[in-house]
């Protein structure tokens, strides 16, 4: 038994390893369709853009030489060093981008923003991540942050930036590799004009952005081979030309050249660096989409296969310019071999569609996470993918995406002024990140803050470097990113502003519940059979519509759940840990809470048994209730009572209850198991009418052999009555305005912005996925 036990782990170990490493390989795979495809078609535009204007005067081979130089390091310095070897370390349980930075930095400090944050959240296994905060809890520079409000919001206001410029770049990545790429048959088909050019560039968009709802998954299978393809590609067309025209171009891998170069252009070499800087557009793709890969299969990827081909490739473009100064405005096309040029052209085509892909999945990430921390309209979010939990595809953010791409392309019609865009906005989400992490060395790595300051100083001076010499191109074409920033910023911000507003009136207008009870006698409340499901943002108290509505409509159902679905600072909440139950009033009362907590990456499905989870999640609160009669509260200061942490099981599985059987039916059980034959004919004409309906219906039972607490029981037999006689749930339809005092500002913000929003933004029911049928709306106006 012992040698068998000594034999069996190895054997085990290498199983293990070998499937780790056959994964990693796999998703090294994929991510060539999802991740590489930006940065790689990068060569098609880089050297165009960099000689124009007054350097156009200047084509000489030492320039070339020192262009690509920099080129060179600039590779070397920011994709390789800063993203691959540094942040792709820094990610927040498996996730990367910016959000996943200032997720992080929110949980070792008291820098987040959401109203509805409680302790409990910060028991939550993906909460603590990295070392213990106690080291730094006394740190200058983190009480400096907790302490001032305005801090923290500028912090929010620059990953929100930073944000809006990925979204700039989900508009410009397209315009440019396609434009670029279909450009190349003016080369071999002089008689195309630049019309017939653009009008094929829109056709090819169009395409793109209809192929979407696909969703990631499937089009990495679809692409990952093109990209691969397109690779060996420029790497062997780069291996040619060196060798072919001019060798001696591998010595300019000396900085040497660099210094030279500048010594040479002056002040129009520095403006020239806003060219340079498209060679690394992309990069950012790397973090942002780690989520949906992992961090040893990215690096296998940029590290064995992208680097060098990318590096060949510049390496033999500016060896075929070095011995053809005329060729730089068509620099790609014209150093491609004559007899590979139409399958290279075709490859290139469909490279510069997948680099597209890449942006427009990280944007409809970011969207989603904007949403997460309360700064973007409801919007509808497709799971594109039952394997891969990360995968989304937002109809409406693609569609704006490619309106406004078409509008570049068709305004611009150049590429170098598209790239001078282009360029502003990848550099902008660079120079962001940075920032964002030597917060992350000293918060949660805990290190020096002389660590952080290099890290800072380092790549923080060479972004800089080429952010200001972006800034100059403002006027030709770099003004796009900003202004479509600033169009989403307005978005965020007012959208932000009115929520925070709506949220704080509820606050300051909870109601006592019992001083509410106390009333019933004299407004005469009577307790309806059923389960009410009262939705609001407060994680503690009685929001105002509840009230509202008993004022107006004075009985309310024998079992109340107040329900809170909010987001908390964590990538995904596991489902075990996704209910928070407590009780709001003596036993008696039957009045629970149920808070629902979901990560900034978490998609709330419908999978039509929110209501069983409901049940079964209060159930085992009162079980657990009764057997630790001295349960410790999270919450120990809130009104409301103890709240626990119910795992969510499975029908089958639960202990408090047992399901006696399981049918389909169309509509709520409200009416399914009313008697009344008005509403039985009601239940039947809704079924005829949407047939494609079918929700499950699960009834539940006592276990027939548990002894239990006489009290107990009965709550019990309540909650599975209560179920049988139908749910309901309770929502506020609310109108929020701007008081009348209030300045002419915030009733512009709050009257018009928020409200268009508001109106035409997802509604909160559909979000939340509540059946229409058993919806009850109570209508409310806040003045704030």
């Amino acid at each position: 038994m012992d040698s068998e036990a000594g034999t069996s782990t190895p054997r085990n170990s290498s199983q293990f390893s070998w499937r780790y490493i056959s994964r990693n390989l796999l998703l090294a795979y994929q991510s060539f369709g999802v991740v590489y495809g930006d940065l790689s078609t990068s060569p098609l535009y880089v050297y165009k853009s960099t000689f124009v204007g007054k350097l156009q005067n200047r084509q000489t081979e030492e320039a070339i030489f020192g262009a690509f130089s920099l080129i060179f390091w600039t590779l070397t310095l920011i994709p390789l060093i800063k993203y691959v070897f540094i942040l792709l370390s820094a990610d927040d349980n498996g996730e990367g981008g910016t959000f996943a930075l200032y997720s992080l930095l929110c949980r070792h400090g008291k820098f987040n923003l959401l109203p509805n944050q409680q302790a409990a959240d910060e028991e939550l296994s993906a909460y603590s991540y990295g070392p213990s905060s106690q080291v730094v809890a006394s740190s200058p520079l983190k009480r400096f942050l907790e302490k001032h409000k305005r801090v923290r919001t500028a912090l929010l206001l620059v990953v929100l930036f930073g944000a809006c410029m990925v979204i700039g770049d989900g508009v410009l990545t397209p315009a440019i590799s396609v434009l670029s790429s279909v450009s190349g048959l003016q080369i071999a088909e002089p008689k195309l004009t630049d019309g017939e050019i653009l009008l094929i560039a829109c056709i090819v968009l169009v395409g793109l952005f209809a192929l979407q709802h696909f969703g990631t998954h499937r089009v990495a299978f679809i692409f990952a081979p093109i990209v691969i393809i397109w690779l060996i590609s420029i790497f062997s067309i780069g291996l040619y030309n060196t060798i072919h025209w001019n060798p001696r171009i591998v010595s300019a891998i000396s900085p040497y050249y660099i210094i030279k170069f500048f010594r040479e252009t002056g002040k129009h070499g520095w403006i020239s660096l806003g060219g340079i800087l498209l060679s690394i557009t992309g990069t950012e793709a790397m973090f942002a989409d780690l989520g949906h890969f992992t961090a040893l299969s990215i690096r296998i990827a940029f590290a064995f296969v992208v680097y060098p081909c990318l590096i060949v490739q510049y390496m033999g473009q500016a060896a075929f310019l070095s011995k053809h100064l005329t060729s730089i405005p068509k620099s790609f096309y014209d150093s491609i071999p004559d007899g590979v040029y139409w399958p290279v052209f075709v490859i290139a085509t469909l490279a510069s569609i997948v680099g597209s892909q890449a942006v427009i999945t990280a944007t409809f990430s970011i969207i989603k996470q904007c949403h997460a921390l309360g700064c973007f309209p409801r919007v509808k979010i497709v799971h594109t993918s039952k394997h891969m939990y990360g995968q989304i595809y937002i109809p409406e953010i693609n569609w704006i995406l490619m309106i406004l791409c078409l509008a570049v392309t068709m305004g611009f019609r150049d590429t170098t002024l598209i790239g001078n865009a282009y360029g502003i906005a990848c550099i902008t989400v660079m120079f962001v990140t940075t920032c964002l992490m030597a917060l992350v060395i000293i918060f949660v790595w805990q290190r020096n803050v002389i660590m952080a300051a290099a890290f800072l100083l380092f790549f923080g001076c060479i972004e800089g470097f080429y952010l200001s010499a972006s800034f100059m191109k403002v006027p030709q074409g770099g003004w796009v990113p900003l202004v479509l920033s600033c169009i989403f910023m307005v978005v965020m911000f007012v959208w932000h502003y009115g929520t925070r507003r709506k949220y704080n009136f509820d606050l300051h207008n909870k109601v006592s519940l019992k001083w509410l009870l106390g009333l019933g006698p004299n407004l005469g409340i009577v307790r309806v059979p059923g389960i009410g499901l009262i939705y609001s943002e407060l994680a503690t108290g009685v929001p105002p519509i509840f009230s509202h509505f008993v004022t107006n409509l004075p009985a309310f159902h024998k079992v109340l759940v107040f329900v809170c679905v909010k987001s908390v600072p964590v990538p995904y909440v596991p489902p075990e840990e996704r209910y928070l139950i407590g009780r709001i009033c003596p036993r008696p009362y039957r009045m629970y809470r149920c808070i629902v907590r979901y990560g900034y990456k978490d998609i709330q499905r419908d999978e039509g048994d929110f209501e069983t989870q409901l049940i079964q999640s209060i159930a085992e609160f009162i079980q657990m209730e009764a057997e630790e009669p001295k349960l410790s509260s999270s919450e120990s200061s809130s009104l409301d009572g103890r709240m626990a942490v119910i795992s969510s099981r499975s029908p089958e599985s639960t202990s408090s209850l047992v399901i006696s059987n399981q049918v389909d039916y169309g509509v709520s059980t409200t009416i399914q198991s009313s008697k009344s034959a008005a509403l039985q004919s009601l239940r039947s004409a809704y079924e005829d009418e949407n047939p494609q309906v079918r929700r499950r219906q699960v009834r539940f039972q006592l276990p027939a052999n548990r002894v239990m607490d006489p009290s107990v029981k009965e709550e019990l037999l309540d909650l599975i009555l209560a179920k049988e006689a139908g749910v309901a749930y309770i929502m506020g339809h609310s109108y929020v305005k701007a008081r009348r005092s209030s300045s002419f500002l915030k009733k512009l913000v709050i009257d018009v912005g928020y409200s268009f929003l508001r109106k035409n933004c997802r509604g909160p029911a559909v979000a939340l996925n509540i059946p229409h049928i058993s919806l009850i709306e109570v209508g409310m106006i806040y003045y704030v």
